[in-house]
């Protein structure tokens, strides 16, 4: 990867502020774990990045206290208020608890029940706005400008994008031998951001591969279009991605640290799924095993074989209902395959 000397630069501020991030004082430090039926499946080494054990079972939480735990004393008196489809809100709520700061999080009207609980439980107001998170953001910008408090972005806020670089941080640590590729989900891109600037930096040769939803494909169409684009619509089973326009923050870095994204359908995330349940007995999210879909689409279209490909399984917060429907389609992906 040929960088500009501002390109490195910016690779380098990010650098740092990962290193410096505390997210420690909350976050847990995930396991780098082998998933040997998916790598005998596909014929390459798997490894499966945790992130659906942090204690909001998702790597939001990284971010999320990064942000809250550097804001000014006076900021901290006035409390916060956020947007998200449910991951963000919950790491929100852990850290708002924690560090006394009040915390409003507003979740689109879809928003899965089980995230909704999450806030609540972990003592954050949860107001319900909006059918998706394009209209819940636009309500909680405008409720911080009303009522004075802090707007804690989901993904486009560099000290957000630095908390879950922290995970690229763990990777680096844990697999020092060769590694192809990270496949990386991705909603408004804080998180893809984060472990490409640091990877990027201190591994270029590592691919940073993208996976997307194709209902929300937002960092595809702005690759494509060469700057930021607003989606018509977005679809939200995977609801944790259902995000329109990549952050500007975040697509500053990916446009030169991403080599590729992958777009997915919604039985490849089911079938996926039931990849992760196979080699874990853990289930996850839709958004949460994007990037495993992402994984299957790429050793099928490329034809890789004897790789070592990491995959981020980012998160847990499925609501237990949607559980036959998942099984359902993954069932009959398996059947047409």
């Amino acid at each position: 990867m040929n960088c500009t000397t501002e390109q490195q630069t910016l690779l380098e501020h990010y650098v740092k502020k990962i290193l410096a991030a505390p997210v420690y004082e909350l976050a847990v430090r995930t396991p780098l774990q082998p998933a040997h039926a998916l790598s005998e499946m596909l014929g390459n080494q798997i490894l499966l990045k945790r992130e659906d054990l942090q204690p909001t079972f998702s790597f939001k939480i990284r971010g999320a206290y990064n942000k809250l735990v550097q804001l000014s004393d006076a900021q901290k008196a006035s409390g916060v208020v956020t947007a998200s489809a449910g991951n963000h809100a919950q790491g929100v709520a852990l850290a708002a608890r924690e560090l006394g700061i009040d915390a409003c999080i507003v979740m689109p009207c879809t928003t899965p029940q089980l995230k909704v609980l999450g806030v609540r439980s972990r003592g954050a107001d949860a107001v319900l706005h909006g059918e998706s998170f394009p209209f819940a953001l636009a309500y909680a910008l405008d409720l911080a400008r009303k009522t004075g408090r802090t707007f804690v972005s989901p993904f486009d806020d560099p000290d957000v994008i630095a908390g879950q670089g922290t995970v690229a941080m763990e990777i680096l640590r844990q697999h020092q031998g060769p590694l192809d590729a990270i496949f990386v989900p991705v909603g408004g891109g804080g998180l893809i951001a984060g472990i490409a600037a640091y990877v990027k930096y201190l591994r270029p040769e590592v691919r940073i591969i993208g996976v997307e939803s194709e209902h929300s494909a937002c960092l595809h169409a702005a690759l494509q279009a060469g700057e930021r684009v607003v989606l018509p619509s977005v679809g939200t089973f995977a609801d944790g991605v259902a995000v329109a326009q990549v952050g500007a923050y975040g697509f500053e870095v990916c446009r030169f640290c991403v080599d590729e994204v992958v777009t997915v359908s919604n039985d490849e995330l089911c079938a996926a799924i039931k990849n992760i349940y196979d080699d874990t007995r853990s289930i996850t999210e839709p958004s949460g095993a994007l990037a495993v879909a992402g994984i299957k689409n790429y050793v099928a279209r490329t034809g890789a074989v004897g790789q070592t490909l990491v995959a981020i399984d980012s998160g847990a917060n499925i609501n237990f209902d949607s559980l036959g429907y998942v099984a359902e389609r993954a069932a009959l992906s398996g059947a047409l395959a």
